[in-house]
């Protein structure tokens, strides 16, 4: 079936109504714009609104409906009278082929054009993957001809990306030209990229291009940093991504404005929309609604962590997205997808532990079970039952049937607990607490583990983080979200387990420490049946899904 777009407002009265003057509005056809990020400016003296955190339980494969309860909460809070924005990252064409989907919301919460979001979109992620790219052919092309600065070939951190999830781009070995420059390398997924993070951790051009520049690339013979300045390539890289520091702005089914900028993955990277969106947002309505990557332990902990540490953004308020099947599984349902009152009642203990991280930031929260037309009423009122006895505010959201009508509970609780609640969000750990410490704390208070090992050159790693004196950066970790722990087999509460880290690099240019715990991938593959196979075009060229 084609996927089907409802009638849209023209972009231009979108944003003439989100209070966006004209001047700063650059259309890409009907119902796409990018606004210049040099509005934000302008914004700095108006009063903020409030900023509201939607994440997740520890989610099912297909997720837990959380850039549809993003949307769907947005449409919602506009119809009890206030002025919402939300704010979600592009999809990534990796997933979209793959196994997840478009991640454009669902039902009658979606943004739209839906199509042109899950594909090319405005360019903005084939720039940074060019950007990325270029810098790293120009260390290739620097060796190759003579080598003046001493790049020590063994030990160059900077890895190709590709938007596409390509398992046999995992290792490969490359060649410049000679036998001597020939060596075994990596390619990992776009949306990992540090290009993307330091656009996203960017406000103004002159930020990106300094955060651009001060990337580190690899080492020289004598142990010495080795950056893009040093090869005079952050200035291309700026040039390449002038235009897509420009938040992209576009409207939900129900007519709301949403900002759709940034596409880094909530477990390789900070896992969520820019921060010149945010802040635009922020600028521009009562109510920012984020959403964050994947669960309170990946995406929720790096927004606190890092970027609010790095942009001194307060959040208000958190969403907690769960549903039936994510419970069931948490639970341990041999199968997710059949009812299980059981099961889906011994998955609050996942549930539980969420909640718990994000009152270690000292933040109010809510949970929303997200009910799907399938779910069995049954079962709900057992969750139900057994979240009220455990003293954990929850609410049923029907957003995907219903739209911001099925939200506005949610939206009325989201509403008092930020009239009521006084400021006391607080990080994780201060900025001068060691690397290892942070590593440690992130591990054992946000995953619930007994410590940390580190394996393989971590603490060489660890060392050179030393050496350099970046110690001061948070940590950025990379694991599975399909546990709380480093190991996908361990679903639920799992206890008594220790997380190794097996490497970690600094993303100088982003500007926090990347540590890699257990099997990650850098690289995801495709699944056995990829959407694609599921994929066509009409003859008008809409996208059809099978």
């Amino acid at each position: 079936m084609a996927i089907k777009t409802p009638q849209l407002r023209p972009v231009e009265e979108l944003a003439s109504e989100t209070g966006i003057p004209a001047r700063f509005v650059s259309p890409y056809g009907r119902h796409i714009a990018k606004v210049d990020h040099r509005l934000i400016a302008g914004l700095e003296k108006k009063r903020r609104g409030r900023l509201i955190v939607v994440t997740s339980m520890s989610p099912a494969p297909a997720g837990t409906g959380k850039t549809t309860l993003t949307i769907g909460l947005t449409d919602a809070l506009r119809l009890i009278g206030k002025k919402a924005i939300g704010c979600v990252r592009q999809p990534s064409l990796g997933p979209f082929f793959g196994a997840k989907g478009g991640a454009t919301g669902s039902g009658l919460a979606q943004i739209h054009p839906t199509g042109d979001i899950a594909l090319h979109f405005t360019g903005d992620d084939h720039a940074a993957t060019t950007a990325h790219n270029l810098i790293a052919s120009l260390v290739d092309n620097h060796i190759y001809h003579g080598n003046r600065l001493g790049i020590d070939a063994r030990r160059i951190l900077w890895r190709r990306v590709s938007v596409l999830n390509d398992r046999a781009l995992r290792r490969v070995r490359i060649n410049s030209g000679d036998v001597v420059t020939e060596r075994p390398d990596e390619f990992r997924i776009s949306a990992s990229s540090e290009v993307m993070a330091s656009l996203c951790m960017s406000l103004t051009l002159p930020e990106l291009k300094a955060r651009l520049g001060r990337m580190l690339l690899a080492f020289d013979e004598a142990g010495g940093p080795i950056t893009a300045d040093s090869l005079k390539s952050g200035g291309a890289a700026t040039a390449l991504l002038r235009n897509a520091l420009d938040p992209n702005l576009v409207q939900s089914t129900q007519g709301s404005p949403v900002f759709v900028h940034g596409t880094p993955f909530g477990n390789l990277s900070i896992g969520c929309s820019s921060l010149a969106a945010t802040t635009m947002a922020l600028g521009l309505a009562d109510y920012c609604v984020i959403e964050t990557g994947f669960s309170t332990e990946l995406g929720a902990e790096k927004f606190f962590n890092i970027i609010c540490r790095a942009s001194g953004l307060r959040p208000a308020a958190v969403v907690i997205t769960a549903n039936l099947r994510a419970l069931r599984l948490h639970g341990g349902a041999k199968d997710p997808e059949t009812p299980d009152n059981v099961a889906a009642i011994k998955g609050i203990a996942n549930l539980r532990k969420h909640c718990e991280n994000i009152e270690t930031f000292g933040l109010p929260h809510i949970v929303a079970i997200n009910r799907f037309a399938d779910d069995p009423a049954a079962e709900l009122t057992a969750v139900m039952d057994a979240l009220e006895k455990d003293a954990i505010r929850a609410v049923i959201t029907d957003v995907h049937e219903q739209g911001g009508k099925g939200g506005l509970e949610a939206a009325a609780a989201i509403q008092e607990v930020c009239d009521r609640q006084a400021d006391g969000f607080r990080l994780l750990y201060p900025d001068d607490a060691p690397t290892i410490d942070k590593i440690n704390t992130i591990a054992t208070q946000m995953y619930g583990a007994i410590g940390v090992t580190f394996t393989g050159a971590s603490l060489k790693d660890l060392a050179d983080i030393e050496r350099l004196g970046l110690g001061r950066a948070p940590v950025c970790m990379a694991k599975t979200p399909a546990s709380l722990s480093d190991n996908a087999a361990l679903p639920g509460r799992p206890a008594g387990f220790k997380v190794e880290i097996r490497q970690i690099y600094p993303a100088t240019g982003a500007g926090f420490i990347v540590a890699l715990a257990g099997p990650v991938l850098l690289m995801p593959g495709l699944p056995l049946r990829p959407r694609s196979e599921l994929m066509d075009v009409d003859r008008d060229g809409n996208l059809t899904v099978l």
